[in-house]
């Protein structure tokens, strides 16, 4: 017999030793960008770059070496007086503050020993700032011209002002450019107030954003926003504060809001250019702050507003601004695009009602339960579960969901896009609720009428193979074709609903009033039905039952379905506030009454309650405990 051959163990031992000395040689081989080799075994990040694990030594050849940024936290490189740190990928240097530098020229230097910091004089910075308080000067000999703005129409008027704040920002950043050496300039005088940036080294600091600040206003803005891609020459900001101007493009030119909701200018406006190239859509948002000319009480709307210009001349607009933050003394804005901005505070036509707020809150929450148990009741009551009862799920789970945005969501209005995307979804929602009490009373009226008509069956049919097309599908044709027409007009400035211009409002009123009229016509008729079967009967008891339970419903349908939307629009003249009481208690326990109609006063529910809550009888414990007691026999056994 012969002996095994050896030559496969040896070729395994061979490729394992292979395998084990490349892991000794490859720990090196393997290391990541910006890290070495200690002893052939593990790897260690440069010096001024961390690991991404946070181990000093690693083997794992995808490990990542990161920049520590010793200017912050927790290093925090102090550089002396006159002087900043500055971040560079694996270390960091310092240099002078604008208007200053080391006294032997260079432009860096390493620690605060080394810091000679100096402000320098230049006979360019002199001629530069002169340049600018001419343009000032021009400027603010036509704002205070009142014959100038006191006889114009306000057509006129804003086709002048946009003439004028184009001209004067250009005239700014062409004088800026011109003596590049002078990063920053500032010019202020009783009427205007100037803030000027020169970027020449494009943007060589990652994510750096420049901070401007003219007469408390301040603007932050992304270097790259500022160059544009400009790598031939320098580029700059400017911002500009006019003390006076609102007194002349004031609230009157804010198309969004009513007069009775007292608009008025709270801030002063600030325009904000960047140059050569006056773009103003931009890459990254600018955050603008603006000091309140008045105190602004909490109670309050802030809207942060731009001079939109347009074939009129110019309006105030909200588009593409938003607050960010708002306190008593400022305001704080996001904006997409550059323009001139300023803040607008609104008195609204009906002040928030505290006690309303708590009542629709509390109302919404219990209707929130309620609806949420009848959704279960339709779903794990096989007694009752038909045609009726899907569509009194439908209804429930639509109402159900509309609820809940409204109570979560409604008044997020940050996002615009978030905003008008919410809005939308209670109008699809809401719509999709009153479709499906129109199919409550298509059916009971069906259900009325099928205690005169022998032949039922196939109007049943009909009712199911429809309502989910209908059901679903007519509210999203609706919103569909509204929000094609006009999405703009999804969200307001208060809250997440739709807008009230351009009677846009009625793409949701004109259905509801509809629905509202059909389920009436519904009503009368059941009750007519009702009234002839009645008097035909001959006491037969099941059928007199039916007749009660369906003229209950057909009320309580009547009453939920429609006569509470109703109190809606009579929330006007001296009974508003009553009606409006109505409307909040009334609506928002929507789903407490259909849990009391539809579920608690049905008698196959309350049995169905009733054999879940009930113990199990002594019976059924004797037979139970007899099935397995000692004198049982086992299976075994048989």
């Amino acid at each position: 017999m012969r002996e095994p051959s050896l030559l496969p163990e040896l070729c395994i031992l061979l490729s394992l030793s292979g395998v084990v000395f490349q892991k000794a040689e490859g720990a090196c081989a393997r290391c990541p960008q910006n890290s070495f080799c200690v002893n052939n075994t593990h790897c260690t990040c440069n010096h001024g770059y961390t690991s991404q694990s946070g181990q000093k030594f690693f083997t794992f050849p995808l490990e990542i070496c990161q920049d520590i940024d010793e200017c912050k936290p927790p290093f925090s490189i102090y550089c002396g007086s006159n002087a900043e740190c500055q971040n560079v990928e694996g270390g960091f240097y310092c240099r002078c503050d604008l208007g200053y530098k080391l006294l032997s020229g260079d432009t860096q230097f390493q620690n605060s020993h080394e810091n000679t910091c100096r402000k320098i004089t230049s006979p360019n910075t002199t001629k530069g700032k002169k340049e600018l308080q001419q343009v000032v000067e021009n400027f603010e000999s036509l704002l205070i011209n009142k014959t100038l703005w006191g006889t114009g129409e306000k057509r006129e008027v804003a086709s002048m002002i946009t003439s004028l704040l184009q001209t004067m920002e250009s005239s700014v950043l062409e004088t800026a450019l011109k003596t590049p050496n002078q990063e920053i300039q500032k010019v202020q005088n009783s009427t205007m107030a100037i803030e000027t940036r020169v970027v020449t080294d494009n943007c060589s600091e990652e994510r750096k954003i420049f901070n401007l600040n003219v007469q408390m206003n301040s603007l932050d803005i992304h270097c790259n926003d500022i160059i544009q891609g400009n790598v031939q020459g320098p580029s700059a900001v400017a911002l500009i504060s006019y003390s006076s101007l609102g007194n002349i493009i004031n609230a009157t030119f804010f198309d969004e809001m009513n007069e009775k909701d007292g608009v008025f200018l709270n801030s002063q406006v600030v325009s904000a250019a960047i140059g050569p190239k006056r773009n103003i859509s931009l890459f990254n948002s600018v955050i603008l702050s603006f000091q309140h000319v008045k105190t602004k009480p909490l109670s309050k709307k802030a809207f942060c507003v731009f001079w939109k210009s347009t074939e009129e001349g110019g309006h105030w607009s909200t588009d593409g601004c938003f607050p960010i933050q708002v306190n008593k003394s400022h305001t704080t804005c996001r904006c997409t695009h550059l323009s001139s901005f300023a803040v607008l505070l609104a008195f609204t036509s009906q002040e928030e009602d505290p006690i309303l707020a708590v009542m629709t809150y509390v109302g919404l929450s219990l209707s929130l339960l309620c609806l949420f148990l009848a959704a279960l009741t339709f779903l794990l009551c096989k007694a009752i579960q038909n045609t009726s009862t899907s569509i009194h799920l439908q209804l429930s789970l639509c109402l159900f969901l509309a609820h809940l945005l409204f109570l979560t969501a409604v008044d997020r209005t940050e996002i615009k896009v978030l905003c008008a995307i919410i809005a939308g979804a209670l109008h699809y929602l809401y719509l999709a609720s009153f479709t499906w009490m129109l199919l409550e009373g298509l059916h009971l009226f069906l259900t009325a009428r099928n205690l005169t008509v022998v032949n039922y069956s196939s109007t049943n049919r009909l009712i199911k193979w429809l309502m989910f097309p209908v059901g679903y599908g007519v509210p999203a044709v609706i919103v569909a074709i509204s929000a094609g027409s006009r999405p703009h007009l999804y969200g307001t400035p208060d809250r997440c609903w739709l807008h009230l211009k351009q009677g846009f409002i009625w793409s949701f009123l004109g259905p509801v009033c509809a629905i509202i009229s059909v389920n009436l016509v519904f009503f009368l008729l059941v009750f007519w039905i009702l009234k002839r079967k009645f008097s035909s009967l001959n006491s037969e008891v099941s059928t007199i039952q039916n007749i009660r339970m369906l003229t209950l419903k057909a009320t309580a349908q009547l009453f939920i379905l429609g006569c509470t939307w109703c109190l809606g629009i009579l929330q006007v003249g001296p009974a508003a506030r009553i009606m409006a009481y109505l409307f909040t208690i009334i609506n928002s326990l929507q789903g407490f009454f259909i849990f009391l109609v539809y579920c608690l006063f049905s008698h196959q529910v309350r049995k169905w309650f009733g054999d879940i809550m009930k113990p199990k009888s002594e019976s059924e414990s004797y037979t139970l405990s007899s099935r397995f007691g000692p004198y049982s026999k086992s299976s075994e056994d048989k």
